[in-house]
């Protein structure tokens, strides 16, 4: 063993049949850290279909990070409530639809992860830009959206109200 040759990865090699030196990955073979078994997970789906319950716990800190990656990349189209009037909208570009129409808020969350991650439409996928866990946070944003928009003012209550009728500082 102490003796033995070295090979440049590169080369060709006489010892096996392909003649490479650098060996091709076993059928099946997956990288460290990079075991994908939770489907439901990964791909926003189950046998029965899209998921419709969250595969991630709900927390404030899902929420705010689906807030910050909805902004940074769905706000240009979307629109801050996901109304379809984005920025890019304004330009000319067909507008998405409203996140508020019927069809959509009947949708399972795994319709937003599974367009998130394969595309629909016009929509680019954005699976390398966003991570599945950032997908999710993202579709559980979509879902306050929902839900933010849809409620009648008149049933929030007055410290609710006072919050929406408060000045914001922003201009």
């Amino acid at each position: 063993m102490a003796e033995t040759g070295r090979e440049k990865p590169l080369d060709q090699s006489a010892f096996f049949d392909d003649r490479r030196v650098a060996r091709p990955l076993v059928p099946g073979t997956v990288a460290r850290g990079q075991v994908k078994a939770d489907a439901a997970f990964y791909t926003g789906k189950t046998r029965d279909g899209l998921v419709d319950q969250l595969p991630v716990p709900l927390t404030q800190e899902l929420l705010a990070r689906g807030r910050d990656r909805y902004e940074v990349f769905c706000t240009p189209c979307h629109g801050r409530v996901g109304t379809g009037e984005g920025a890019v909208t304004k330009r000319g570009m067909r507008p998405p639809p409203s996140y508020h129409i019927q069809r959509l808020r009947e949708a399972p969350v795994g319709h937003f992860f599974d367009v998130m991650t394969n595309g629909f439409g016009i929509m680019p996928d954005y699976a390398v830009q966003v991570p599945p866990a950032d997908r999710w946070a993202i579709a559980t944003y979509i879902r306050v959206l929902q839900v933010s928009q849809g409620i009648p003012a008149a049933e929030l209550t007055p410290d609710e109200r006072a919050k929406l009728d408060a000045p914001t500082g922003k201009k």
